[in-house]
């Protein structure tokens, strides 16, 4: 009987992860995608084979406490071009990851807050230890929702970390992660550097 309950365990966890390893294959696929079918892009078709990713790791995909923050001020969150986006504070999560307690922000985008599609988009910018080794050097983001949000609880999957546009093409206004949000370790998951080179936005 024990040995049975093993073996349903096995399976069952080996079946988990499988399904995250589809899931973010085609979370990638999907992403590669917009970068053709948006003329705003910086990269076409024939860039994607430049574009790479660590390989899928469900321990780099953690349920985060969340604390929402209340009478935030709008402030200007520097970009890499040299201006600003103007930014508020909307939740400090926290969570445990590869045994080490991590904490950061969450942010909400002043402009993108007014329009009815992105109004409960949530923005998470981050560094880390892998940055201009295997990661992007400006560092990588995370798109979230603030419906995704249950009983204060928010699943962040590192597997979805995105670099900003800037990694691909001068000429975007791509912000530069908060301090806050630097993390002294290294996140193995999502998008590694990108190997083309980089292009002069027109």
């Amino acid at each position: 009987m024990k040995i049975l309950s093993i073996l349903l365990l096995f399976f069952s966890l080996n079946s988990f992860a499988q399904s995250h390893t589809d899931q973010i294959s085609k979370h990638r696929e999907n992403y590669k995608q917009d970068f053709v079918k948006d003329s705003y892009a910086p990269l076409k078709e024939s860039d994607l084979p430049n574009l790479h990713f660590y390989d899928a790791d469900s321990s780099y995909r953690v349920t985060a406490n969340v604390e929402i923050l209340k009478n935030e001020k709008v402030f200007k969150m520097p970009t890499y071009d040299g201006t600003s986006k103007e930014f508020y504070r909307y939740a400090r999560i926290s969570f445990i990851l590869n045994g080490k307690a991590v904490s950061m922000t969450l942010y909400k985008n002043v402009a993108l807050s007014g329009n009815p599609k992105y109004k409960d988009l949530l923005f998470l910018p981050f560094t880390d230890e892998t940055n201009t080794k295997e990661t992007y050097g400006g560092g990588r983001y995370i798109d979230l929702s603030s419906k995704e949000i249950a009983d204060n609880k928010i699943e962040v999957d590192f597997n979805k970390a995105y670099n900003p546009y800037c990694a691909y093409s001068d000429g975007y206004r791509c912000p530069v992660p908060p301090q806050e949000n630097d993390l002294e370790l290294e996140i193995k998951a999502g998008e590694q550097l990108y190997t083309g080179d980089k292009k002069h936005k027109k």
